[in-house]
């Protein structure tokens, strides 16, 4: 089916793209049910997704001003729940630019479409610095070099510099003035940063423009599966789809965030809730 005119492109749909065009196409073109769960085994999948929306909300909860000691009370329903808070706690928060945005949605035009980004948090200081911070509750911490590939950490810093011009008194922020952090509950003393610049914004753009075209062009046509069978398959909803295996994959041979719309067959918004710039 052609790719609908209202698209939304997000890091979601597009790493599922790169990770697999049958995937993309299953899920988000002709957004076909899961007919197999995505690892075993499910009770843990489904208990640390879980703890990861919890920690989520806390997070938000506290960026937003809610007293500590109202949030403990939530915090200590679970002991890993309550490791990976204190752990937030201690993380050195007064080194982040004052202004914070907490769960920030932005979208704008690009390459005819709309891209949009969910940031866990944004915290600025208006003609000076933006940091990106994404909260990551994944069993074990991503090495650098896959996290720089990753879609996310492009498109997070690419869409606040095309896009974020409200958060700086209506000037653009240059690529020099943003940096994104991943924080790990795995290893909350060893954060991952990435400094941004205008070479790889321009290379960024590049690549987003080409992924967006290269899906609208065979949106109509069957994609392909993934050739990186054994990486990707055992932990895809459409494995059986494909005819490339019934038995789920191990959880714990995942490292994917726990939480996040990655594990969604379709994104729904509130498009009056999102900020929006229109080119």
């Amino acid at each position: 089916m052609p790719l609908p005119s209202d698209f939304v492109f997000s890091q979601h749909n597009l790493q599922d793209y790169l990770d697999c065009p049958r995937r993309f196409q299953l899920r988000h073109l002709e957004r076909m049910a899961w007919p197999a769960v995505q690892s075993e085994p499910i009770l843990e999948q489904e208990r640390h997704m879980q703890l990861g929306e919890q920690f989520h909300r806390l997070v938000q909860q506290h960026q937003i001003g809610l007293p500590v000691e109202i949030l403990e009370e939530t915090a200590d329903n679970d002991p890993d729940l309550q490791t990976w808070w204190q752990a937030y706690l201690r993380y050195p928060q007064t080194e982040l630019p004052p202004l914070r945005k907490s769960e920030f949605t932005l979208m704008a035009q690009f390459a005819g479409f709309r891209l949009l980004a969910k940031y866990d948090l944004l915290a600025v200081k208006p003609g000076m610095q933006a940091v990106i911070v994404d909260w990551k509750t994944n069993r074990r911490r991503t090495p650098a070099a896959r996290l720089r590939e990753r879609v996310q950490t492009r498109l997070y810093p690419f869409l606040l510099a095309l896009a974020g011009a409200q958060l700086n008194g209506g000037m653009p922020w240059q690529p020099e003035q943003i940096k994104m952090i991943y924080w790990f509950t795995a290893e909350p003393d060893n954060p991952q940063v990435f400094p941004y610049s205008e070479k790889q914004y321009r290379s960024d753009e590049k690549l987003l423009q080409a992924w967006i075209d290269a899906i609208r062009r065979s949106a109509d046509l069957p994609m392909l599966m993934t050739s990186d069978q054994e990486q990707q398959c055992p932990l895809c909803n459409y494995r059986s789809f494909c005819e490339r295996g019934q038995r789920a994959g191990a959880w714990e041979d995942g490292d994917g965030d726990a939480v996040g719309d990655d594990n969604l067959p379709t994104i729904d918004f509130d498009f009056h809730q999102i900020e929006e710039i229109e080119f």
